[in-house]
């Protein structure tokens, strides 16, 4: 009796594939990083977030500054959500938010060394979108 090739064939442990190794690292921190950081716009445990906010933000939405973390915070945590339940899609939209806070850091003219930082993790998240598996194609049946 022959076995079936699936079963002939072992799989490919987890320590032998580094680049499945590094999708989940990305996607665990890409996930949990936004939801914790997307909370504490809330509590204002980690730091004072309005205070990485340009001015000129409040001027362009008429909104005070903590209201405008709200949003921000809800951001973030669908940003996290999304790389845990599509990490294709999750990914982008992390690496644009990276970007936004990255032109607001730079606005702000202060901070160049979070701004520096926030571009190493948008390279991640690009780099998890790459690592990220695709749909697979659905082929007609006849």
């Amino acid at each position: 009796m022959k076995s079936p090739a699936s079963i002939a064939t072992p799989a490919r442990p987890l320590a032998a594939a580094p680049e499945r190794q590094a999708f989940l690292l990305l996607r665990t921190v890409f996930t949990v990083a936004p939801v914790v950081f997307g909370l504490d716009k809330f509590t204002n445990l980690l730091t004072d977030w309005t205070m990485y906010l340009a001015p000129v933000v409040t001027t362009v939405v008429p909104l005070p500054a903590q209201t405008i973390m709200y949003v921000v915070g809800v951001v973030e945590i669908a940003a996290g959500l999304a790389v845990a339940l599509k990490p294709r899609f999750g990914s982008l939209l992390v690496a644009v938010w990276l970007l936004g806070i990255i032109i607001n850091l730079i606005i702000l003219g202060d901070f160049y060394d979070v701004a520096l930082r926030d571009f190493g993790l948008l390279v991640g998240a690009l780099a998890l979108n790459r690592l990220s598996p695709t749909r697979p194609s659905r082929t007609k049946q006849d």
